[in-house]
């Protein structure tokens, strides 16, 4: 049902909403047969999430068709004695369940760790939170820029305070929400690999408050052990390097802006032969002394008229020319004609809609999943595989995730 062909043979049971459906997304990308489990008659909350709609202003949003691609879809009641049965089924038959919804949904419904591996030994569950199943905030309803939010990923002023918001509105991309699908798919295929090789299952735990915290190593590790580290020589008081204007953002001639990553000597003398500035490397970028920041904010002025006089295109093309760090710089909208990014098999076609692919590369291998289902598209199909001398489940409405 999937895109690739990794994981073939590789079963997955999901109960998931939002965000946590990216962890069976992934799975699915990569071949595995993901069963979704949705609320008879109205679905998971992601299928019309975002402000853009496909095929309708009612249709399908684009995190469903990319977080549910490749899935298939079946209708289930679990608080009904048959929705139960039927998913307890299906999980015996799966290497792995994801449950992404209020921590301990399935255990409140009798559905949990302890049935499932009770079951089923070797049963991996991956249970997917906004907090994680200890401490004060378990039960807080949590989400989106939250996480980021809560580990000092994202930038909260409320000194001056604007609209769209402190935060920045909904332009601004929630990093952990994203990033706990990722992690929840690592995790879910270890377990798997050991569970095949040893019949042991797991159970598995990942937040995006805990993905949040990940992220950021350097500050937080730095936060928590206070008092007993040394600054490395050659940073500033303020945690930079004096070299920093090697390490930034500068605008166009066109109006655009190229990054700037060239803090190495080698790509620093590069790009100074390149622009014929030998003076700049005169100017010492290494000590860490009175006159470190003024002879930054010399170079990084120097560098800002220089880059001016050059467009995004006519800078990219010297980098790569004479073998300087950095790139250029995209909007979202600027990106779908970038050269490198209409060039590789970043995006696939389907239904005459183009999507971004999945990031992982087969070599020899095309990706082309199946379009995200609608809803219940497969109940009839996947609980006639399951069946045993019964007739097949039922279903009522109404299930609350």
């Amino acid at each position: 049902m999937g895109g690739y062909s990794l994981l073939d043979g590789v079963r997955v049971v999901e109960v998931a909403q939002l965000a946590p459906s990216s962890v069976g997304g992934h799975l699915a990308d990569l071949g595995a047969d993901v069963i979704k489990i949705e609320t008879p008659g109205r679905g998971e909350g992601v299928r019309y999430a975002g402000a853009q709609a496909v095929g309708g202003p009612d249709g399908p949003g684009f995190m469903h068709l990319r977080w549910n691609r490749g899935k298939r879809s079946v209708e289930l009641d679990l608080r009904t004695a048959e929705g139960a049965e039927a998913f307890l089924r299906l999980a015996a038959s799966a290497d792995a369940v994801v449950e992404g919804t209020r921590h301990g949904y399935l255990d409140r419904l009798g559905l949990g760790w302890e049935r499932l591996a009770g079951q089923r030994p070797s049963t991996v569950l991956c249970e997917v939170s906004g907090t994680g199943a200890e401490g004060p905030y378990r039960d807080l309803a949590t989400g989106g820029m939250w996480f980021d939010a809560y580990a000092g990923l994202r930038t909260v002023d409320t000194a001056r305070p604007s609209p769209p918001g402190v935060m920045g509105g909904s332009g601004e991309t929630p990093q952990a929400m994203y990033a706990v699908g990722a992690y929840g798919a690592m995790a879910v295929l270890a377990a798997v690999l050991r569970a095949r090789t040893t019949g042991e299952g797991a159970r598995l735990q990942v937040s995006s408050a805990d993905v949040a915290i990940a992220w950021m190593p350097d500050r937080i590790d730095g936060a928590l052990n206070a008092g007993r580290t040394h600054r490395r020589p050659g940073w500033t008081a303020d945690g930079r390097l004096p070299d920093w204007p090697l390490l930034d953002a500068y605008a166009t001639k066109d109006g655009g802006a190229m990054v700037f990553g060239s803090h190495t000597p080698k790509f620093w003398r590069a790009f100074c032969d390149a622009v014929d500035r030998p003076d700049l490397l005169e100017v010492d970028l290494v000590s860490v002394d009175e006159g470190s920041d003024a002879r930054a904010r010399h170079v990084w002025r120097e560098l800002d008229a220089v880059f001016r006089t050059r467009t995004r295109a006519e800078w990219t093309a010297l980098f790569l020319a004479r073998d300087i760090a950095g790139g250029p710089v995209n909007t979202v909208t600027e990106l779908v004609d970038d050269p490198h990014f209409t060039a590789r098999a970043t995006t696939y076609d389907q239904d005459g809609f183009r999507f971004a692919a999945s990031p992982v590369r087969v070599v020899g291998e095309e990706f082309a999943p199946q379009r995200a289902p609608d809803l219940g598209a497969h109940t009839d199909e996947v609980l006639g595989e399951i069946r045993a001398s019964r007739p097949s489940t039922t279903t009522t409405r109404g299930t609350e995730t």
